[in-house]
């Protein structure tokens, strides 16, 4: 069996209990080398065969779990945040599917909740907004024409970008062009949950001049919406004014 697990965001305490019990029982760990937390490693027995895919192709990857398959022992596949989200997990399931070998998946802690986190924020304000969309910027690797930044910009929601911190110009430049203005709320959150975790908080015109001035070029989330500013709507859920299911109104 190959278990794809998610990691979380970061630190090593936000991986799921079911991750972690799988690691500990692994006999194969196949894990992202460049992002996810290494030190979920040490959980892995003494005789678990590790490998880094930073340095592997597609091919490789799932050889190696074909290897493990035919020896009867177990594999997981190690993935940062949640594997749902630009985890590449697609690819490898169709070629598991075309060579019989059974998976699962296991979800985890994507970044984009630890960034919320760590700027004890909230994405989906009353009156403000109740969409948050992820996404990221095209770069080497493009994004479908009708998901264009500026398209994306135009819904005015919350924006989580990945993948995004070395285009802070363009993206700037594309939000404007969307409909959010200069003085529109951003943030840059670094390395959201780990140990060296940082929050800048500025603006859509002032992203890419805080991103310099912090020294911050990779493995940063941007955080943009006026969810990060101070007016919002009280929830009805908790009004007292308002009746549900599960308690009828007092006022």
């Amino acid at each position: 069996m190959v278990y794809f697990v998610g990691a979380g965001p970061g630190a090593t305490d936000l991986i799921t209990v079911r991750g972690q019990e799988l690691l500990k029982r692994a006999d194969v760990i196949i894990y992202a080398g460049s992002l996810v937390n290494k030190e979920h490693l040490a959980l892995a027995k003494e005789d678990c065969r590790i490998y880094n895919s930073a340095s592997m192709t597609l091919e490789e990857v799932i050889d190696v779990m074909k290897d493990a398959e035919q020896q009867e022992k177990m594999t997981v596949r190690l993935h940062t945040g949640d594997p749902s989200i630009y985890g590449a997990i697609r690819e490898q399931m169709d070629l598991l599917n075309d060579a019989g070998v059974s998976y699962e998946v296991v979800p985890g802690v994507s970044s984009f909740c630890g960034a919320a986190a760590a700027l004890k924020a909230e994405y989906t304000l009353p009156d403000v907004s109740q969409t948050v969309i992820i996404t990221r910027m095209a770069g080497r690797t493009p994004v479908p024409e009708k998901e264009e930044m500026s398209l994306l910009a135009s819904h005015q929601a919350t924006m989580a970008i990945f993948l995004s911190t070395g285009l802070l110009d363009s993206l700037k430049e594309r939000l404007l062009a969307g409909g959010y203005q200069e003085d529109t709320p951003a943030a840059i959150v670094y390395k959201a949950t780990w140990p060296e975790e940082k929050v800048f908080y500025g603006t859509v015109g002032t992203l890419p001049r805080l991103a310099e001035e912090n020294k911050i070029t990779k493995t940063a989330l941007i955080l943009v919406g006026e969810f990060l500013g101070d007016d919002y709507a009280r929830s009805k859920l908790y009004d007292p004014s308002f009746t549900h299911e599960f308690r009828e109104a007092s006022e």
